[in-house]
């Protein structure tokens, strides 16, 4: 269920390595599709070779997510090296300087391993690369708790989905290896591979691995985005989680939606980046309780938001969030081709926003004045502040920001447009199918309609900053994000 072949093409009968194309689950540890890679190389006897490549072309390319993910590269290249696994990182200078790599490196095969992720542009490379490879490419859903093909079609709420997963996951739950890498194939020589693939696509030097400012400037992506101060890859993940368990999980329950009180896992980053995986945490959070997941088996289906894990209620509702609502972001992404168009909203939000599509709007700000923070909304502008500085924004914050863009624009198409735009620019997990849940979630979808009936939202939910004041603690949070960040260009 988790492991698919993406093209018809045979094995080969020879080869000089199972090739691992590492795309999604950019990490060394807690990846099923690592766990596959390593399995066909011992099945076929033969070793193993890594290749995580970085795009220069893909929309929304900037020094901010560049470093987050070659930061992550240079986690990876000392976790293979020490296992003796030929890691192969490779950055494109310029766009499309790395077509035929992957090609090149095929020839010499056995077969093709990667990564199977709904969202952004990657189903269409793989499907691509399917076509194109003359040898098996097989692709690995390690997405979620809950395979991707364990459910028949997406779901329109949490509740509906949250009933199908209880029933579904006892039934399919497993974990991928901690540490794969304790156990191996023998190594590749770098003198196996090629001489023309190494001088034609030169491995990342040192000091874009380091994500050093020089060598970012020299690459053609987004400068006005700068670096964000939350480091990339599987080392920063595990410490940011290790964070959490000590400190935060506890007063996960309230804590998490007010600001001041900083109970939020903040792991999304890491996990759009796939530098931790939704089962490394969901270990964690089970480990911190003691709690044993063979419990599942005589669990009843009740599609509660609590008392189905049989966990203390900080920990029930973090695995709400980590499980149920992020896969029924993911379960939508992969049955829904249109997930990120205004189309595939629920047909009552498409109707209630067309009828107050020309109510008259209190403001209205053009998505560059919105991009820089400069409405006479100061929650709203301190949220937009902690985006340009940091890369995220608190989670509860974030559905008020998707719902005052809702207000301020002139149709909630151009509504859409800008909060895509915002999000996917300057957000770290901005692309995520679970990001695009939390846009879509202003807009109606995996909601219902709500009374009374209001100008411009009609039934949709409402969010006013007046009334998160009031119930958030967030004075030192509006404190901190009062004035605009003092370095780095934002432009949109």
């Amino acid at each position: 269920m988790r492991v698919t072949a993406v093209n018809d093409a045979p094995i080969a009968s020879r080869g000089a390595y199972v090739l691992y194309w590492m795309i999604a689950a950019r990490r060394a540890r807690w990846s099923f599709a690592l766990d596959h890679a390593i399995a066909r190389a011992r099945e076929l006897d033969c070793p193993l070779l890594v290749f995580e490549p970085l795009r220069a072309g893909y929309r929304w390319a900037s020094d901010r997510m560049h470093a987050f993910v070659l930061q992550g590269m240079a986690d990876n290249a000392k976790a293979f090296a020490s296992a003796g696994i030929t890691y192969l990182p490779y950055v494109e200078p310029e766009p499309g300087a790395g077509r035929g790599l992957l090609a090149a490196l095929a020839e010499r095969a056995r077969l093709v391993v990667t990564d199977e992720q709904p969202g952004f542009f990657l189903p269409h490379m793989v499907a691509a690369a399917g076509k194109a490879l003359p040898v098996r490419l097989e692709q690995v859903d390690g997405n979620g708790l809950l395979p991707l093909r364990a459910t028949e079609r997406a779901y329109p709420t949490a509740a509906a989905f949250r009933r199908v997963m209880q029933r579904e996951l006892p039934k399919v739950l497993a974990l991928p290896a901690a540490d794969p890498l304790a156990r191996v194939p023998r190594a590749i020589k770098d003198a196996e591979l090629r001489g023309r693939e190494l001088r034609a696509w030169p491995r990342a030097s040192d000091a874009l691995l380091a994500a050093a400012p020089a060598a970012l400037a020299a690459l053609p992506i987004d400068h006005t985005v700068p670096v964000a101060p939350l480091v990339g890859g599987m080392h920063a993940a595990r410490a940011t989680l290790d964070d959490f368990l000590a400190h935060k999980l506890a007063r996960y329950g309230e804590g998490r939606n007010h600001p001041d009180d900083d109970a939020a896992s903040g792991l999304s980053p890491w996990l759009h980046f796939g530098h931790i995986s939704a089962h490394e945490i969901a270990a964690g959070v089970w480990a911190s309780a003691g709690w044993d997941p063979s419990r599942l088996a005589t669990a009843k289906v009740t599609g509660a938001r609590e008392g189905w894990w049989g966990l203390p209620a900080p920990h029930e509702a973090f695995l709400d969030e980590l499980v149920t609502w992020r896969e029924l972001g993911y379960g939508f992404c992969f049955h829904r081709d249109d997930y990120d168009q205004y189309a595939s909203l629920p047909d009552w939000a498409k109707a209630t926003l067309a009828e107050h599509a020309h109510d008259p709007r209190p403001e209205r700000y053009t998505p560059a004045q919105l991009a820089r923070a400069e409405t006479g909304d100061p929650v709203w502008n301190a949220a937009q502040r902690q985006l340009l500085a940091e890369g995220r924004m608190h989670n509860y914050l974030r559905m008020l920001w998707g719902k005052k863009i809702l207000e301020w624009s002139p149709s909630p198409q151009r509504a859409l447009a800008t909060l895509i735009e915002l999000n996917n620019k300057y957000a770290i997990d901005g692309r995520d199918p679970n990001s695009y849940s939390g846009i879509f979630w202003t807009l109606g979808r995996f909601d219902r309609p709500w009374a009374p009936v209001r100008p411009i939202f009609g039934s949709i939910r409402y969010m006013s900053s007046a009334a998160t004041v009031k119930k958030l603690h967030m004075k030192q949070y509006l404190t901190r994000w009062s004035d605009p960040p003092r370095q780095g260009t934002f432009a949109l």
